[in-house]
């Protein structure tokens, strides 16, 4: 199906190419200033620190409906060899094999392409095999230590889960805001919850995956206006799953990374989160979510903390 002429008019609105510059790799990663930093330090409170990531694990939340995104393998390669002759110091070392984007993830800039394009305009063929991403991979992307910032849609509307039908709209990301009593700012990281991650949680993978909540084809342009740095939340997708517009798989994808070049990030557990916002009546805090630097890498996993 070719790209509808409604996905073009959005891309358009919130096309970045050329914004940062003709050589940027980064998107609206450049959006976190020294500035922003150091706002964002000022909003630890309690210092408490709550994870934000999912267990790597076999039994993980992949299903099998992406090829070769697998679940952590983890492997023991040695166990208390005595590398340095007997009676010296015993080491263990394990290893594992994953997909990058299995578990809790961001989704670098060229994790997807549409048009024969990636972000800044770059053409896809520039994704090898041999040379992986050579423009934007993860290993390119700029500390992700920001303000956070959660919109708790599901509890906003006095929900414990949105239904799995429901695509997550500008209008509830404002009453989201509304809600927490919070203003999203320039260079935040906006974590929106859903509430889907407990299906997952309550051993169903597939009721996880489909049907999922998840962000419209309408929210891109809400993230622009405000010049969000980057966007993650609780469900395997992303986006609403399955599309809203039939047919059309993965517009916010390609929206969001590739016309925009706004990370976004998947299977975020916001459960405890959630809880210790209601709690405080504070929905902002500082957050660190590194991407793990594999170069050239399309994707990475991520274990984010919330510091309250």
């Amino acid at each position: 199906m070719t790209l509808p002429a409604e996905f073009h008019d959005i891309a358009k609105r919130v096309n970045n190419w050329g914004r940062w510059g003709a050589d940027d790799e980064i998107g609206t990663l450049n959006l976190i200033t020294a500035e922003v930093v150091r706002a964002a330090a000022a909003e630890v409170r309690t210092g408490v620190r709550i994870p934000l990531a999912l267990p790597l694990k076999e039994d993980g939340v992949q299903a099998g409906l992406i090829p070769g995104r697998v679940n952590p393998l983890h492997t023991m390669v040695q166990i208390n060899q005595e590398l340095f002759g007997p009676g010296t110091v015993a080491c263990s070392d394990d290893a594992v094999t994953m997909g990058l984007q299995s578990a809790t993830h961001w989704d670098a800039l060229t994790h997807v392409s549409h048009s024969g394009r990636i972000y800044n305009g770059r053409p896809a063929s520039t994704i090898t095999a041999h040379a992986r991403a050579e423009f934007s991979g993860i290993d390119k992307a700029a500390p992700i230590v920001s303000r956070g910032v959660l919109l708790d849609v599901a509890r906003a509307k006095g929900l414990d889960r949105l239904p799995g039908g429901h695509a997550v709209t500008p209008e509830d990301l404002a009453e989201a805001e509304e809600f927490g009593g919070v203003t999203v700012r320039p260079g935040d990281v906006v974590l929106v919850r859903t509430g889907q991650i407990q299906v997952y949680l309550a051993g169903d993978k597939h009721g996880y995956g489909f049907p999922s909540p998840g962000l419209s084809v309408r929210t891109p342009e809400w993230f622009h206006a405000r010049d969000v740095a980057a966007v993650a939340n609780d469900t395997l997708t992303f986006e609403i799953f399955p599309p809203e517009i039939e047919n059309l798989w993965l517009p916010v994808h390609a929206l969001d990374l590739v016309e925009m070049g706004m990370h976004q990030g998947q299977n975020w557990n916001l459960e405890k989160l959630s809880t210790a916002c209601a709690e405080e009546n504070r929905y902002r805090f500082l957050l660190s979510a590194m991407p793990e630097p594999f170069v050239g890498g399309v994707g990475t996993p991520v274990a984010p903390v919330a510091i309250l």
